[in-house]
């Protein structure tokens, strides 16, 4: 018998009786991945930091440092970050491992150090998970937290609860798009990104993708997740904004014509930002995986480029070190 989404609402547009879908067109077409990865062997992408692997090191990375007691965000690099919102610990697409990938000895491999050890935190809280691809759901860094912060509770989009249970999380939430739940004065909300789904070979779009709002009285936090541009993401800011923090993707977007429909680029991120409102945001989704073709050091070249065309200068979209943290107070 073939598989039916349990969840599937026929009111959803997203949803589908075989599981999700963006909103949006699609616009990969047969053949593109093999033809991606033809031309990426041929042009030997990605190329390695214009100064080397150390030197990028040198230049964006520093540890976690976690002393203080204010509400503060870091960058953990890629789309991994922690929050500390009234001395509560939140984590967001946690991949620390040295690989994304189902295996230990092959797949993309971590370029930059994790700047952040689990057992240096205090405690755990939250975890976000955005959609269940290896660089943001990353077993070995769940399995982790699952043994050492067993109160943690998990926040995931719809089909993703049987995944961390089997893993070892013992309390986990699944929110579908525009769905929120509030837990200790922090309402958190499951929002729309253009994007996709896959673990195995056998369960594509079966499980949900989403971006996340985390509000309390003093933060409106848009994490966008993994997502492609869409004027649809407009809706985000209507709804839930104004925004004083966000996180938009800037990288693994080449080459365009594949990337495209799933991750925008820093000219998308940039016209987006604006749309928001300009909210200081991190740029996230580059640094740590050679997922796409453009080098490590590249987006954030790009998104200096896509600022200076688009007549902003000094804003709060500029590139954090990896371990970079903000205090969270007074940001309006």
């Amino acid at each position: 018998m073939a598989w039916q989404n349990p969840w599937y609402d026929a009111t959803q547009a997203h949803h589908t009786p075989e599981g999700f879908r963006n909103p949006e067109e699609e616009l990969r077409q047969p053949g593109d991945l093999q033809r991606w990865r033809r031309e990426r062997k041929q042009q030997n992408l990605p190329q390695p930091p214009r100064a080397g692997y150390p030197a990028f090191i040198e230049s964006w990375c520093q540890a976690v440092d976690l002393s203080g007691t204010d509400d503060r965000i870091w960058w953990l690099g890629h789309a991994a970050l922690l929050l500390r919102l009234n001395q509560r610990y939140l984590l967001i697409d946690p991949a620390l491992s040295a690989r994304a990938s189902p295996l230990p000895f092959a797949g993309p491999q971590r370029k930059t150090p994790a700047p952040l050890s689990l057992a240096g935190l205090p405690h755990l809280d939250y975890v976000l998970i955005s959609h269940n691809h290896y660089d943001h759901l990353d077993r070995p860094t769940v399995k982790r937290i699952a043994r050492q912060f067993p109160a943690a509770h998990f926040l995931v989009p719809l089909g993703m609860a049987q995944w961390c249970r089997k893993r070892g999380v013992r309390t986990v939430t699944e929110l579908d798009w525009w769905h929120s739940v509030a837990l200790n004065g922090i309402q958190f909300t499951a929002v729309p990104a253009r994007h996709w789904s896959m673990r195995t070979f056998w369960d594509r779009n079966r499980t949900l993708w989403c971006g996340w709002v985390v509000r309390n009285p003093q933060l409106n936090f848009w994490f966008s997740g993994d997502s492609g541009y869409s004027e649809n993401l407009h809706a985000i800011a209507q709804q839930l904004g104004p925004f004083n923090l966000a996180a938009l993707p800037i990288g693994a977007y080449a080459p365009k014509w594949f990337m495209r429909g799933q991750h925008m680029d820093p000219d998308q991120a940039v016209h987006l930002w604006q749309h928001i409102g300009r909210p200081l945001t991190i740029p996230i989704h580059w640094g740590v995986f050679e997922l796409a073709d453009e080098s490590l050091d590249e987006p954030p070249r790009a998104l200096a480029q896509a600022l200076q065309i688009a007549g902003e200068e000094n804003s709060g979209f500029a590139p954090w070190r990896i371990g970079e943290s903000r205090s969270l107070v007074n940001l309006d």
